[in-house]
């Protein structure tokens, strides 16, 4: 039986402040140990505050890839960023929409499923970073190309929820320090914490929080965080890509927090068949399947699966099939000269 004790966090004399953190998760296999929450928060905290070396960063970075983040770490790294970020606390969103992944084989659908929500009436604040893998498209570009701009000022995003419903800030507007991190992944080859984090960052501390994880595993982790993070509402789901959007060909897992309760259940496929990944994205296809220019078959199943995931989350609809009747009645409500 082992009876060594896990190590301590306590500050050495004449060591750097952060090399006790560092120690407390790198310390071997039977010393080290996961941060406590308050731990996570002072460690990030440190960190954006820029008074961690590149070197430091790196090697926690690295130990926490190879560990994997624990709920309290990942809700820590998030009350620190909160508390970097300093949203106003007077901007009213419904909806945080996490958006981080990119798209590669399929159309970015989940942007018109955002957009049609707010056509009917949603209040939806989206964030996400671009650039950090190769061979993707990010919101950010695609808004561009739809003729949304990404909001620069806490001003601008107001008047774009007051107006249209929907504003997107980017990451290197809304927290550079995690941009910075990021944009390490190439650096390094590992993704980071900040993937994970910045996907429950929520910083109008919007009622509902989507949020969409690559790997399933990661899943559990969003959850538990969302529900330290005292999270009202909170979705997470296994979407295209890694964004939040159903996959009509694929059973959808719906891990949830309802009232600080963990909740689970399935909905299935919507369609049997499998679908084609695209070769290239032709980018002009969204705005004709939005004017109903064109019939998108796999673009309608996944518009319709990501409004009615939406729509039952925030309990506008008992069960799946009522989910999926409110959306197409809500894709039938649109603003048919959004992109005119």
């Amino acid at each position: 039986m082992n009876n060594k004790r896990k190590v301590d966090l306590v500050a050495r004399p004449n060591e750097h402040p952060f090399a006790q953190y560092i120690r407390v998760i790198g310390k071997g296999k039977k010393g080290a140990r996961s941060f406590t929450f308050e731990e996570a928060t002072e460690a990030m905290r440190m960190v954006l505050r820029g008074e961690v070396s590149d070197f430091q960063l790196g090697a926690m970075l690295a130990l926490l890839r190879v560990n994997e983040e624990s709920p309290d770490e990942l809700a820590g790294f998030v009350t620190a960023a909160r508390d970097y970020i300093n949203a106003p606390d007077d901007i009213q969103v419904d909806i945080d929409w996490s958006s981080y992944a990119g798209k590669r084989r399929q159309l970015p659908w989940y942007l018109l499923a955002a957009l049609c929500l707010a056509d009917n009436g949603h209040k939806i604040f989206m964030h996400g970073a671009k650039g950090h893998t190769a061979g993707r498209v990010y919101s950010e570009d695609i808004l561009h190309h739809l003729g949304i701009v990404a909001a620069t000022t806490w001003h601008q995003v107001r008047e774009d929820l007051n107006q249209h419903n929907f504003s997107f800030m980017a990451l290197d507007t809304l927290c550079p320090p995690l941009q910075r991190i990021i944009e390490l992944r190439n650096e390094m080859g590992l993704r980071t914490p900040v993937h994970t984090l910045s996907r429950l960052l929520n910083p109008l501390l919007a009622p509902l929080s989507l949020q969409s994880v690559f790997h399933p595993a990661y899943a559990p982790s969003h959850q538990k965080a969302a529900q330290i993070l005292q999270q009202q509402n909170a979705l997470v789901i296994k979407g295209e890509a890694g964004e939040f959007e159903r996959k009509p060909d694929a059973s959808c897992s719906l891990l949830s927090v309802e009232d600080g309760e963990l909740k689970e259940q399935q909905w299935p496929r919507m369609t049997a068949h499998r679908m084609p990944k695209l070769d290239e994205l032709d980018i002009s296809e969204l705005t004709k399947v939005w004017r109903g220019e064109s019939d998108n078959d796999y673009g309608h199943q996944a518009i319709i699966g990501t409004i009615a995931l939406v729509l039952h989350q925030i309990g506008r609809s008992p069960d799946e099939d009522a989910a999926t009747a409110m959306a197409e009645q809500y894709w039938s409500q649109r603003n048919l000269k959004r992109f005119n």
